[in-house]
């Protein structure tokens, strides 16, 4: 939420002029000085005060703020679950949303569930100072895409290993990719790489040059 302009008699008013405007407590707002205002002399010269304002949100109430007005739209009856891991490597944003029907939110292979998280990242990140990496999760889908990416990368190699030919599978998202990638990495036969540019890049199943 971007900064907006209060203005009052004194600082004490323009700071209850803002809080009425955006419908929170003082104690939930962020705020600058820029005027102090001055009563002038016998009322003449007197200047108002002014104040640069903004909710003082968490990143939970970010996200939450964002998804209502989505799921209102959507008219979708939600609970929004949402935990914040920090270590030293990265600072995740774990959402999970609970409800009746989702399927209408996870979409074809996941593609509104991933898009929803792109806009949530987006949303969170513009107001962070830290980069912070959102999971957005329902019915335990990402689970359930990862256990049938990894099942079909060893059928896809088992089918290489047979006919000894490369086998490109369908384009999918970075997130994807990395499954299929993982999944192989170890194998002694086959190999994998990336190919072609979003949204159409792909991996390509191969056999290992000492394979062939």
């Amino acid at each position: 939420m971007e900064f907006k302009e209060y203005k009052g008699k004194n600082v004490d008013e323009a700071i209850t002029n803002a809080c009425i405007d955006l419908g929170i407590e003082a104690a939930k707002l962020e705020y600058e000085v820029i005027e102090k205002g001055s009563n002038g002399f016998l009322g003449i010269g007197s200047k108002p005060a002014i104040i640069k304002a903004k909710k003082n949100q968490s990143v939970e109430d970010i996200a939450r703020e964002f998804l209502n007005k989505v799921f209102t739209a959507m008219e979708l009856t939600v609970k929004i679950d949402i935990k914040i891991v920090e270590n030293e490597k990265e600072n995740i944003v774990n959402i999970n949303i609970i409800g009746e029907d989702m399927g209408i939110l996870i979409g074809k292979r996941g593609q509104t569930l991933d898009s929803l998280q792109y806009l949530v990242s987006l949303v969170i990140n513009k107001e962070s100072e830290k980069y912070l990496r959102v999971k957005l999760d329902t019915e335990n889908y990402r689970e359930r895409r990862k256990a049938t990416l990894e099942n079909l990368a060893k059928n896809i190699a088992f089918k290489v290993k047979r006919i000894k030919k490369p086998v490109s599978l369908e384009p999918m998202n970075p997130y994807e990719r990395r499954i299929i990638h993982s999944a192989l990495q170890n194998d002694k036969y086959v190999t994998t790489k990336s190919e072609g540019e979003e949204p159409y890049r792909h991996v390509v199943v191969m056999l290992k040059k000492d394979a062939r």
